[in-house]
C-alpha cells in the first residue's frame, strides 16, 4: 500500500500517493565540521502504566537502539533534555538510568554523549541554597555516567531568584563544581512557560546581558550554550559577543540551517531536537558543508525546515509529540505511545501533515509500513472507515 486518504485542516481528505524511499549513506564516525547533538525522544514501554502522573516506565531497547540509529549518522545524543519529556512525563529517577544506559552506548559506539542537569527531582526546592544543591546532585549523576554536563533551566530557581545576581550565583556554584565544561541551556517560555523571565527580566536584552556576563566570568568552565530561543537575530548577536572558543549551539528549530552555515565569521554549532527527525537528511548537509559543497549543504538542509518548522509550531513544547510519531512512522518503534500520555497532544491533521512533510523530505525508509501505520492511526482516530 503506497496511496492513502490523509486530513488537511479545512476538513477534507485528499489523495496521497507516497514517493520512492532514499537511500541514505551512514555516517558512523562524528560529524567534524560542526559539533552536533540530537536530543532524542523516549519511547514508552507500551506494556507498562504510562498514564499522566505515573512514573516512565520505558521500552530500553527501542529507546537505546534510536541512540544507535542517531549514532550512525555522525550525530552526539544530548540526553534527559526537554525532548526526552523533561518535567513532562519523564521522572528523575527514569532520566538517570536513562542518562546511565545511553552514556555505556556512546562509549560503545565512539559517538559524542551530554546530558541534562537540573532541579526537576526537587520540586520543593524553594531557596536559591536548596536549588543550588538539587542541581549539584544531578551534575554528580551526569558526570559520574561519564556523560558532558548540560545545565538545564530550572523551574525551581525561575520561581526562587529575585534578581539576576541570584542567577549569577547560583550557576557559579554549579559551574564550580563542574569537572569538565559544561553546555549552558537557555530554554525559552515557548517551550516552558515556567521558564517565563529567566535570568531575572522579561526583557530578552536585559536578560542576554545577564548570560553574557556569567559566559564571560566563567568561559574556562563553558564549553558552549544552547540557545532555544527561535530568534535567528538575537542568536547571531550573542554568538558574536561570546567569549573566544565558548560555542554557540543552536537550539533555533526554525532556521537552524543558516545558522549552522554561517555568515563567514561566525557558526552555530547544534544541538537540537529536529536533528532526532531528520537525523539522515542533517547527517548528509553536514558531510556536504565538510567537503565544501555548500550548494548540496544547502538543498539537503532546506528539504528538512518545513518537516521542522511543522513540528515545533504552537504550543511549541509539545513537539515531542511529532518527534515519536515520525520515528514510529519510520519503523524505529513499534507503538506510538509516551510516557504521561503525551501522544495525544497533537491532532490527527496535524500528524498527517508530519507524514506528508516527511514523505517529502526522503524521511520514511518503508512507505509501505508507514502508509499502514498512517492509515491503521487515521482509523482508529475516525478519520477514515
Amino acid at each position: 500500500m503506497r496511496g492513502l486518504l490523509l486530513p488537511r485542516a479545512d476538513g477534507t481528505l485528499e489523495p496521497h500517493v507516497l514517493g520512492e524511499p532514499r537511500t541514505w549513506t551512514p555516517r558512523p564516525a562524528p560529524h567534524t565540521v560542526r559539533t552536533v547533538f540530537a536530543a532524542a525522544h523516549v519511547v514508552a514501554d507500551p506494556l507498562a502504566d504510562n498514564s499522566p502522573g505515573e512514573p516512565a516506565r520505558l521500552d530500553w531497547d527501542a529507546t537505546l537502539a534510536f541512540r544507535r540509529h542517531l549514532f550512525s549518522h555522525g550525530m552526539g545524543v544530548a540526553e534527559a533534555m526537554d525532548t526526552a519529556q523533561r518535567n513532562m512525563g519523564l521522572d528523575w529517577a527514569c532520566a538517570a538510568e536513562l542518562i546511565r544506559r545511553s552514556a555505556e552506548q556512546a562509549r560503545e559506539h565512539g559517538a559524542r554523549i551530554a546530558a541534562g542537569a537540573g532541579t526537576d527531582h526537587a520540586p520543593g526546592a524553594v531557596t536559591l541554597a536548596e536549588v543550588t544543591d538539587a542541581y549539584l546532585h544531578q551534575v554528580e549523576t551526569v558526570q559520574a555516567a561519564g556523560a558532558q554536563v548540560i545545565v538545564m533551566a530550572s523551574r525551581q530557581l525561575a520561581a526562587a531568584a529575585g534578581t539576576a545576581q541570584d542567577y549569577l550565583d547560583v550557576y557559579a556554584r554549579v559551574l564550580a563544581a563542574a569537572e569538565q565544561p559544561v553546555v549552558l541551556h537557555w530554554l525559552g517560555e515557548m517551550f516552558d512557560p515556567q521558564l517565563a523571565g529567566y535570568w531575572g527580566s522579561r526583557d530578552v536584552p536585559t536578560a542576554t546581558g545577564t548570560f553574557l556576563e556569567l559566559c564571560h566570568a566563567h568561559a574556562g568552565r563553558i564549553d558552549g550554550v544552547k540557545v532555544s530561543l527561535l530568534d535567528a537575530d538575537h542568536e547571531r548577536t550573542l554568538r558574536a559577543a561570546l567569549p573566544a572558543g565558548v560555542r554557540l549551539y543552536t537550539g533555533d528549530d526554525f532556521n537552524y540551517p543558516e545558522l549552522i552555515r554561517g555568515d563567514g565569521t561566525h557558526h552555530s554549532d547544534a544541538l537540537l531536537g529536529a536533528f532526532a527527525a531528520v537525523a539522515p537528511a542533517a547527517s548528509a548537509a553536514l558531510t556536504a558543508l565538510e567537503a565544501g559543497d555548500t550548494a548540496t549543504y544547502d538543498r539537503e538542509m532546506a528539504a528538512t525546515l518545513a518537516l521542522s518548522r511543522t513540528v515545533f509550531t504552537a504550543p511549541t513544547f509539545h513537539y515531542k509529540t511529532g518527534i515519536a510519531f515520525l520515528a514510529w512512522l519510520a519503523g524505529h518503534q513499534s507503538g506510538f505511545g509516551m510516557v504521561g500520555g503525551l501522544q495525544s497532544a497533537r491532532s490527527a491533521v496535524h500528524l498527517a501533515e508530519l507524514f506528508r512533510l516527511a514523505d517529502a523530505a526522503g524521511l520514511l525508509p518503508d512507505p509501505g509500513l508507514a502508509a499502514h501505520r498512517m492509515t491503521t492511526f487515521l482509523q482508529v482516530n475516525g478519520v477514515v472507515g
